[in-house]
């Protein structure tokens, strides 16, 4: 129910208006430092997520290092694969672009997270296969990552049903703030 209600608040978005949030997100100086070899894994939208494709640019522009999400199975992390504007991308589950399998793995230091709605305490409802939380989870477990989702304003709810497997985000960029969840 609270799913199928974001998704329908966020469909519901003119086009123009979040092509603008997009654009206001990656204007804004960006709440991590980025060191000479920062590697920012990004996601390919779909439906009518928020495009971080800007943002991804800006951070590419200021030196960091990109990367892709690749579905590996159904219960599984995803995997992360170095990937720069221009590289060719596949057709992967759900017909989400993903970068090739002859790129190479790495583990992001920050991971760029989708969400359908999500609260102040770093919860985030996606949409149900946990793809995500087991990709948090699994980096967190190898090295220090920071896990920020990207959203509209209009997805945050009071209070995300949290469960123990899922994986807390760090920090929330929306349209109209930088919602800090580290230390909640």
């Amino acid at each position: 129910m609270l799913r199928r209600a974001a998704i329908e608040r966020r469909a519901a978005m003119p086009e123009d208006e979040r092509d603008a949030a997009a654009e206001t997100i990656a204007e804004r100086k960006f709440p991590c430092a980025l060191a000479s070899g920062t590697v920012v894994a990004g996601f390919m939208p779909m439906k009518a997520e928020i495009n971080p494709m800007p943002l991804m640019r800006r951070l590419s522009e200021d030196g960091a290092h990109l990367a892709l999400p690749a579905v590996a199975g159904r219960g599984k992390p995803l995997i992360i694969r170095a990937w720069e504007f221009g590289d060719p991308l596949v057709a992967g589950v759900w017909g989400i672009s993903e970068p090739s399998p002859e790129l190479p793995e790495i583990a992001p230091d920050i991971l760029i997270v989708p969400l359908v709605a999500f609260d102040r305490t770093g919860h985030r409802i996606g949409y149900g296969a946990g793809y995500y939380d087991r990709t948090i989870l699994a980096l967190r477990a190898r090295k220090p990552i920071v896990a920020v989702g990207i959203a509209f304003a209009l997805q945050e709810i009071p209070a995300v049903p949290a469960r123990p497997s899922d994986a807390r985000l760090d920090l929330v960029l929306t349209e109209h703030e930088v919602i800090d969840c580290r230390g909640i």
